[in-house]
């Protein structure tokens, strides 16, 4: 069996920045442990595989199934883009395991239209964790879980460029992602980084699913319904959002193919 594989940097300035996802588009579906099998050989932080027959997009890790990935829906809505199968200004919803999602395909950028999901800003992180981010609580300004994840807050953007963390100690802990976060500079309304070794993942370059929760609370705090954010990583990304009157989120950015070809099975 051969089947299309592609390469893409989304929420990037161009090639070799944002965040790296692999794209499979087959005709139907796959079995999930061939998917999985799949995204290790890939080795990016997700691989997105597209069932054109039913609009089915599943997301996976090189560890394991995802029910939410930004940027990999961003890089598979950009790939319909390239190939004639999604025209500027026309939108595709798919069906995932966070419900439908839809894609909208813009003169330069592609925009997703995500649920929002505002965090429980109540949690008291758990003290190894920080231990192992390498902060200290006088540091923090608050915490919040959404979901399986969790998010910390810090006053000085500073300290997001910083953090080294011990991934060997965090991966230790029960957990599934952390987004730390503080106030941006140099025209973002905020910056973040986001680790998740519990999937096999270190540091995700740039997350789009985060920024549904992170979008929540800068809005808030800020009282702006459209930010400017940076995921400050190695390779940085650039995401622009706006919460809509229904309770979502519009995650909008570009996308760079830097690889296509065929997958031998």
């Amino acid at each position: 069996m051969e089947l299309a594989i592609y390469q893409v940097d989304a929420f990037s300035s161009g090639p070799f920045s944002g965040n790296p996802a692999a794209v499979c588009l087959t005709p139907d579906g796959l079995d999930p442990p061939l998917m999985q099998k799949i995204a290790a050989e890939m080795a990016v932080s997700e691989t997105a595989f597209l069932a054109l027959n039913s609009r089915q997009l599943r997301w996976f890790t090189p560890l394991a199934e995802v029910d939410l990935c930004g940027h990999a829906t961003l890089a598979t809505a950009h790939i319909l883009r390239q190939t004639g199968q999604l025209d500027v200004g026309q939108s595709i919803e798919f069906t995932t395991l966070s419900g439908p999602l839809t894609a909208t395909a813009r003169q330069q950028t592609i925009e997703l239209d995500f649920p929002l999901s505002p965090p429980d800003m109540r949690h008291v992180p758990d003290e190894r964790m920080l231990n192992a981010l390498g902060l200290h609580e006088s540091e923090i300004v608050a915490c919040g879980k959404f979901g399986a994840k969790e998010m910390i807050v810090l006053e000085d953007a500073l300290l997001i460029d910083r953090l080294k963390p011990d991934f060997q100690a965090l991966a230790a802990i029960p957990g599934r992602g952390v987004a730390v976060t503080a106030p941006g500079h140099n025209g973002y309304d905020f910056i973040s980084r986001y680790f998740a070794p519990w999937v096999g993942v270190n540091e995700d370059p740039v997350t789009g699913s985060a920024h549904c929760a992170l979008a929540a609370y800068w809005s808030e705090r800020l009282g702006k319904p459209t930010l400017a954010a940076w995921q400050a990583s190695a390779r940085g990304g650039a995401l622009q959002i706006a919460l809509s009157e229904t309770g979502r989120v519009l995650l909008s950015g570009q996308a760079h193919t830097v690889l296509c070809g065929r997958l031998f099975i």
